[in-house]
């Protein structure tokens, strides 16, 4: 009797639709999760080298040894994108401005372009999959819900012309429709849970990229350069005041 109402009785007496969706959230589940393993994974490395990616560029002695050194430890990649992009912008106008070709170009706002368009970049890459995620979370309750629908009809479709109600006739649907139910939750409450979280995350990052980039865009432009200590110092002041 446990056989019978198992879940491979439900698939052997569903037809195409019911395979069709159940095989849809099947992949959806399968495609969210490697996502969610996948920027798990890429959050943890990045969180614990970003700020050795900021010390090692802003200690070092030139450009080419910030440039290297931010590539080298800055595993998110987003970092190194933005840094490499400015440093050849600004080598590229002074490469213009020595050969007298450059100088009615604002290299302030030739640069900020430069690094507006590589934050651009790097934010999009910093939410890539996100998307899909929140697709997935708002599809899949509806998916599942159509499923439902199915079952139950069903289970009508093997009630019509019954003189009784016979169990064996509508478990099988019925259990199909609770299925159904239970696999779109299933699939979209860790979705959306994984957004949210990823989003908050992601929202740190970026601030934390938008004030490299204004870092970056006045040692570029004015030469002043951070001082990563006195910056770390001032921080643990301004906490310890708040406090």
């Amino acid at each position: 009797m446990q056989d019978k109402f198992g879940i491979a009785h439900f698939w052997a007496q569903g037809d195409a639709v019911s395979h069709a969706v159940a095989i849809a959230m099947l992949l959806m589940s399968v495609a969210s999760w490697t996502i969610i393993i996948g920027k798990l994974v890429a959050q943890l490395r990045s969180r614990q080298s970003i700020a050795r990616a900021m010390q090692a560029f802003w200690n070092a002695d030139s450009r080419a040894q910030a440039l290297e050194a931010v590539r080298s430890t800055d595993r998110s990649g987003v970092f190194a994108l933005v840094a490499t992009d400015a440093v050849l912008a600004a080598q590229a106008w002074e490469e213009k401005c020595a050969a007298g070709t450059g100088p009615g170009v604002d290299a302030s706002e030739f640069i900020g372009r430069t690094l507006q368009q590589s934050t651009v970049l790097a934010q999009a890459r910093v939410e890539r999959g996100l998307t899909f995620l929140a697709s997935v979370g708002s599809t899949a309750p509806f998916v599942g819900l159509f499923g439902t629908v199915w079952g139950i009809y069903h289970a009508l479709v093997g009630l019509s012309g019954a003189t009784q109600v016979v169990l064996d006739k509508v478990a099988g649907p019925v259990g199909e429709a609770l299925i159904m139910t239970a696999a779109g939750l299933f699939v979209a409450i860790p979705a959306v849970l994984a957004y949210n979280a990823f989003t908050r995350a992601n929202r740190l990052v970026l601030a934390q990229l938008d004030g490299f980039a204004h870092s970056l865009h006045a040692y570029l432009v004015a030469g002043v350069r951070v001082d990563s200590q006195a910056k770390a110092a001032t921080v643990t002041a301004l906490r310890a005041a708040q406090r």
